[in-house]
């Protein structure tokens, strides 16, 4: 196990009443969701929000056209499901629904591949699933540096920032869960800060600080000062501000259905590849030194 559901609910339940002060990632997260839903053009009446925050999608969809096109979202699951993605079976039937958006959410799952095949399972043929997670390149600064302070002052580390999945992987994940027509895009955003305390204010109300299961050796100031002191020296701009990466993966696949686009059988092109490209094929036959 790679995370420890109870400490992930503690944080979820921690930031509620902070949250809208550090949405933003979750903001633009949403705003692509409700993008990619508006180039779409068909209904889809029942729409599932398996979001931990299910707020931002909301907003978003309200504010853009396709809302007449698309079903009110039903927000489904509480604090201990959506801190623990795909744990226990989804409360949705198989083949019932449209839709299904999960925002921000399942780079906490343990079983990423199975609580993919859930949300699979339960929409309807030729349904749509949406997606954010967070990818590795996440927060390499704030690993770096406190990797670093911790093995000067301590003279060893703990992993205090979450192994996320490589972006590149998404459309490979979703393919193992079952999903047709897979695509996953990699968007980064780098937010500067005054400091490094400042960008652990945002991670707590965003509920995103560490929740690796296993025993946690306390930082110590000396060790946080230590990390804020390196984070300046290696990462401060020209006017003092600190940079902070966040690698947000973007999802988008189908349940299978038999009128989607399907690939050719192998060898049954009816045009040769150099035809195609205008080029002259060579074979190994006219290459220097062949038999």
């Amino acid at each position: 196990m790679i995370f420890d559901a109870r400490r992930r609910a503690a944080r979820l339940a921690r930031s509620a009443r902070r949250f809208a002060t550090a949405d933003f990632l979750h903001a633009r997260a949403a705003e692509n969701a409700v993008g990619s839903l508006e180039v779409i053009l068909r209904d889809f009446p029942v729409v599932v929000d398996l979001s931990a925050q299910p707020g931002p999608f909301t907003r978003a969809l309200a504010d853009s056209s396709v809302a007449a096109r698309i079903g009110a979202p039903v927000a489904v699951g509480d604090t201990a499901s959506h801190a623990q993605p795909g744990a226990a079976p989804l409360t949705l039937t198989d083949q019932s629904t449209d839709v299904i958006v999960s925002l921000m959410t399942l780079h906490w799952a343990n079983d990423l591949p199975g609580a993919l095949a859930q949300i699979r399972r339960a929409l309807r043929p030729d349904g749509l699933f949406l997606g954010t997670l967070l990818g590795a390149g996440t927060l390499k600064e704030l690993r770096g540096v406190l990797t670093e302070a911790e093995l000067q002052l301590r003279g060893g580390a703990q992993a205090r920032v979450s192994p996320f999945a490589d972006g590149f992987d998404g459309a490979g994940l979703l393919q193992r869960a079952g999903f047709a027509l897979p695509v996953s895009d990699v968007d980064r955003v780098t937010v500067r800060y005054p400091d490094l305390f400042a960008l652990v204010r945002d991670l707590r109300a965003m509920g995103e600080t560490n929740v690796l299961a296993g025993p946690t050796r306390p930082l110590t100031r000396d060790i946080i000062a230590r990390a804020a002191a390196l984070y300046a020296e290696r990462h401060a701009e020209a006017d003092g501000r600190i940079p902070a990466t966040f690698e947000i993966v973007h999802l988008a696949g189908w349940a299978p259905h038999d009128s989607q686009q399907k690939p050719l059988k192998r060898g049954s092109a009816k045009m040769r590849l150099a035809d195609a490209l205008g080029v002259t094929e060579v074979t190994d036959a006219a290459l220097p030194g062949s038999d």
